[in-house]
């Protein structure tokens, strides 16, 4: 009895040893599967002068959105590997059980009750494969195909937004630094005019109120300068923190002036584009077609499912103080198979199908109407896209020749100061809209440009290609 326990254990351990060596044989592809996808990840920048381009990859590379998104994907690629192994393989089982009966039970050769005790173990492999289904597997795995096309474009999406996050925090950070260096130039400016003045009231020829009104202009100078600093060292916090770079290194991005280009488009041409292209629509076009196969396959379940069945068991015991055959002889003389089809005709489940339906409906309607009003807020935000560039884009012509004409007019005023024609005050009113007028300048550049880029995008240009 002993002998037969032990090759029943035996049996069992080796087709457990078989399972789980193909179990890990599968996980090992799954994970060279996933580390082929993550080694497309692009590595940080390391050190030196970053621009747009850099600093946009560089978050996207290390957001936790982008993150939180990529084990998304990875859900998604779970939910089609599953449904298209229910689809295509049949569900196979095996089973194994051991025990002991003492007391009263049937001898199986001769059917009849005795008492004593005995040892019983059986083994069994079982397949089933669901001929019909309603479509449901068929359904499942189309809309698991599609939800790879949804998780990849909410990817997108995700990317897309970490871009334009990037962007307006980069230009902020240009536009402080470029607007410092006007600042210190302007101190530079003031504080040399002071000594000269100085000077000259030393040799009478300028009062003491021309020199006090010219140093609290330099203290105006020196208060806005170090404003305007503390604004440069806020939006370069900001921007560091969208990037998710490391707290203990220096961001040193290129602050140079981007060039200004004139792209003009049709809109027409550029909302046709988007409503197809556009990652958000492409989502709720293919929500709306999951709700559809969602639909279908509940209406599908009000018809009877067929299956087809098939295994193999056999068994082995023995009883105390009784000659039994051997664990070889009984494995193999008590085994058996079957074959099974199976028909299911669904007659009465208290109207849990029906109501499924009326739900798929209901869940079709919202996914129609959700993607009637995505098509409507795109082609909206399109139209007022190219509408804010064009006026932005007018905005800077008319604040560079502004400040083309305020650059003149200081620098004769400036002259005019040294020369004693006007007063400080004077000069201090046109200094003020010299650098109002550059500050102007900038700004309405660097709004373009971002309205231009949204254009550029809604027209198939990823933020971070451009």
């Amino acid at each position: 009895m002993l002998d037969g326990l032990a090759r029943g254990v035996l049996a069992f351990g080796m087709v457990k040893m078989i399972y789980t060596m193909i179990r890990k044989l599968f996980i090992s592809f799954l994970c060279v599967a996933s580390l082929g996808l993550a080694a497309n990840a692009q590595a940080p920048e390391d050190g030196g002068v970053m621009t747009l381009h850099d600093c946009m990859a560089y978050a996207v590379s290390n957001s936790t959105k982008m993150r939180i998104q990529q084990a998304a994907i990875g859900d998604a690629q779970i939910d089609r590997r599953d449904a298209a192994l229910k689809l295509f393989t049949p569900q196979i089982t095996a089973q194994t059980y051991a025990y002991y009966n003492f007391g009263r039970s049937i001898d199986p050769q001769t059917n009849t009750y005795f008492n004593t005790t005995s040892f019983h173990n059986n083994y069994g492999v079982s397949a089933g494969y669901d001929l019909f289904d309603g479509f449901q597997a068929v359904n499942n795995y189309k809309i698991s195909k599609t939800g790879m096309l949804i998780a990849d474009s909410q990817a997108k999406q995700v990317e897309a937004d970490i871009c334009l996050a990037v962007m307006e925090a980069y230009y902020n950070v240009v536009y402080y630094k470029r607007l410092c260096d006007v600042y210190e130039e302007q101190v530079a400016t003031a504080e040399s005019a002071l000594a000269k003045a100085r000077r000259q009231e030393e040799l009478g020829q300028k009062g003491h109120a021309d020199v006090i009104q010219m140093e609290a202009d330099l203290a105006d100078r020196q208060y806005d300068l170090t404003n305007t600093y503390n604004m440069y060292q806020d939006q370069k916090m900001t921007l560091a923190d969208l990037m998710f770079w490391p707290l203990d290194e220096e961001l040193v991005i290129d602050t140079s002036m981007p060039v200004w280009e004139v792209e003009p488009v049709s809109t027409n041409s550029v909302v046709d584009f988007a409503l197809e292209h556009n990652p958000a629509i492409q989502i709720a076009s293919w929500q709306q077609l999951n709700a559809k196969r969602e639909l279908n396959t509940a209406k599908w379940q009000l018809l009877p499912t067929l299956g087809l069945y098939a295994g193999w068991s056999t068994s082995y015991y023995t009883y105390q103080g009784s000659q039994t055959a051997t664990f070889a002889n009984q494995f193999k003389n008590n085994g058996g198979e079957y074959v099974e089809l199976s028909l299911s005709i669904p007659i009465w489940n208290r109207m849990s199908k029906h109501s499924a339906i009326s739900r798929k409906q209901h869940a079709l309607d919202k996914a129609t109407a959700e993607y009637d009003q995505k098509r409507r807020d795109v082609e909206s935000e399109v139209r007022r896209a190219i509408q804010d560039r064009d006026g932005a884009a007018t905005a800077y012509l008319q604040a560079q020749r502004k400040a083309e004409v305020q650059a003149e007019a200081y620098t004769l005023n400036l002259k005019k100061l040294e020369q004693g024609l006007i007063s400080p005050l004077e000069f201090q009113t046109a200094n003020n809209n010299f650098l109002k007028a550059q500050a102007d300048e900038m700004n309405s550049l660097f709004k373009y440009l971002i309205k231009q880029a949204v254009v550029r995008y809604y027209n198939g240009v990823e933020y971070i290609n451009q």
